[in-house]
C-alpha cells in the first residue's frame, strides 16, 4: 500500500470522526435546548457547525489528493440522557477523536504531507479547546453543585 493510500485511509478515519461529531454535538445541542439549557445548546450547536466546516476542508483535501471521501461511515454516537451524562459522553468521544487525529498527523509526517498535517493540527487545536471546555464544566459542577450549574446554563 502506498503512502498516499495510507494517507487517504487515515484522513477518511478523521472524516468519519468529524461526521460522527457533527451528529453527536447537534443532537446534544437540541436535547439541551429541550431541557432549557440554552447556553449548552449554543456551545454544542457551534461545535457541530465547526466540525462541519472541518469536514468540508478534509473532504476537499482528500479529493485534491486523488482519494474518495467516505461520507457513508459513522462511528457510534455517545448520547447522554442527563446533562452530566451529555458532558461525559462528549469527553469520551473527544478523547477518541483526539487520538485519531494525532495518529493521522503522525502518518502525514511520515508521508511528508505537510499540508494535510497542518490542516489536522488546526482541527486538533480546536478539539483540545473543546476537551478543556468540557473538563471545566465538570469542575464547575463539582465546585458549585449540579443545581447551580444547571441554573447558570439556562441563559437567563
Amino acid at each position: 500500500m502506498s503512502l498516499h493510500s495510507d494517507t487517504h485511509k487515515e484522513l477518511n478515519h478523521v472524516l468519519t470522526s468529524l461526521l460522527t461529531s457533527i451528529n453527536q454535538f447537534f443532537l446534544h445541542a437540541r436535547i439541551c435546548k429541550d431541557w432549557g439549557l440554552n447556553t449548552l445548546d449554543q456551545v454544542f450547536y457551534k461545535k457541530s457547525i465547526a466540525d462541519m466546516k472541518h469536514a468540508d476542508d478534509l473532504i476537499e483535501r482528500i479529493l485534491m489528493l486523488g482519494g474518495l471521501p467516505n461520507l457513508q461511515q459513522l462511528d457510534r454516537l455517545l448520547i447522554g440522557e442527563s446533562p452530566e451524562e451529555v458532558l461525559s459522553c462528549n469527553v469520551r468521544f473527544l478523547g477518541h477523536q483526539h487520538e485519531r487525529i494525532k495518529t493521522a498527523i503522525g502518518l502525514c509526517e511520515t508521508a511528508q504531507d505537510y499540508v494535510s498535517r497542518d490542516l489536522l493540527c488546526r482541527i486538533l487545536d480546536e478539539e483540545e479547546e473543546a476537551i478543556d471546555w468540557h473538563e471545566t464544566q465538570h469542575s464547575l459542577i463539582k465546585d458549585t453543585g449540579l443545581k447551580n450549574y444547571l441554573q447558570s446554563q439556562t441563559g437567563a
